[in-house]
């Protein structure tokens, strides 16, 4: 699919009717009737969503599963465009993929990067979004705030993003891109035992030519080391402000997340709509690919717009 700045792979999961709308699925809620974009993180890819996506497909949903930026076949149309993997690209990346689509609402669900690319949508835009699923919870970033340390236990967590910050990182990266991606799975989720398995069928995504680039640029980017790219500024600026997500939404958390813990991922002060959580013992960072029937159900039970 043809956007702006990407040619975005993707598959899909059931079928649009001839208006270009998804087929009413016989229930209510912010999702029925409208197609459902899923989104996946770092360093995953589209196979996280495969149990998911058949799941919505059966009860009638439209199902949309991008390669985000870097990964896949997901490629940048001009070689002169900067690598980017700031907040704001992955943001403009989603609406773009709608409207690329002619989709003018979609429900949005992801984790990791992609629940970032979801939450950002769903403050900027929330007329675009008719309801959010985020693994995680407000997964915008705090980039002016990311100066100020944290716990030493939740820095211990964040070693492989101080990691990238150096050229050493970016080598061992790129030198190593499988070895250090399949640790980051096994460590983020640390209780899945089908870990190195599901790792397997997504590792070509990490081969992708713009990899490296992008996930060192979002590394770097996030903790206001390198700037972004400027087309993107005046998002940037908006997300500055931690806008509130009013959209119906629910927030998955991950009890044995190791990167993300479970208090920070349950936190809903800035959501100021309907909003619930759900807390799921035992499951880790990559919430579809280990628990696909939580996810699939809370995306088929977001609650209602507000009265």
């Amino acid at each position: 699919m043809t956007t702006p700045v990407l040619d975005i792979a993707y598959e899909q999961f059931g079928k649009f009717g001839e208006s270009g709308e998804s087929g009413e699925s016989g229930e209510s809620g912010a999702g029925a009737g409208v197609p459902v974009v899923l989104l996946h993180g770092f360093p995953y890819d589209v196979r996280a969503f495969d149990e998911v996506a058949a799941r919505l497909a059966a009860r009638g949903r439209i199902a949309l599963v991008p390669y985000l930026r870097g990964c896949g076949p997901t490629a940048f149309r001009d070689e002169g465009t900067m690598r980017s993997g700031q907040q704001a690209a992955l943001g403009q990346d989603l609406a773009d993929f709608l409207d690329a689509l002619g989709i003018g609402r979609a429900v949005v669900a992801g984790y990791d990067w992609g629940g970032r690319a979801a939450c950002v949508a769903a403050a900027l835009w929330p007329e675009r979004v008719a309801g959010l699923v985020t693994g995680g919870g407000y997964l915008v970033q705090d980039i002016a705030g990311s100066v100020e340390p944290v716990s030493p236990e939740a820095e211990r967590n964040l070693w492989y993003q101080h990691y990238f910050h150096s050229e050493r990182g970016r080598r061992g990266l790129e030198r190593n891109r499988e070895e250090l991606c399949a640790l980051l799975w096994r460590l983020w989720s640390p209780t899945w035992a089908g870990a190195g398995e599901a790792f397997g069928a997504s590792a070509a995504s990490l081969h992708n030519p713009d990899f490296v680039d992008v996930v060192v640029h979002s590394y770097r980017h996030r903790f206001g080391l390198v700037a972004g790219d400027p087309r993107y500024q005046a998002l940037e600026d908006r997300l500055a402000a931690g806008p509130p997500i009013t959209v119906p939404t629910v927030v998955l958390v991950g009890g044995a997340d190791g990167v993300i813990p479970a208090d920070v991922q349950g936190d809903t002060g800035r959501f100021r709509g309907p909003c619930e959580v759900t807390v799921l013992p035992g499951i880790g960072h990559n919430v579809p690919q280990e628990a696909p029937g939580a996810f699939a159900d809370a995306v088929l039970g977001l609650p209602g717009p507000p009265n």
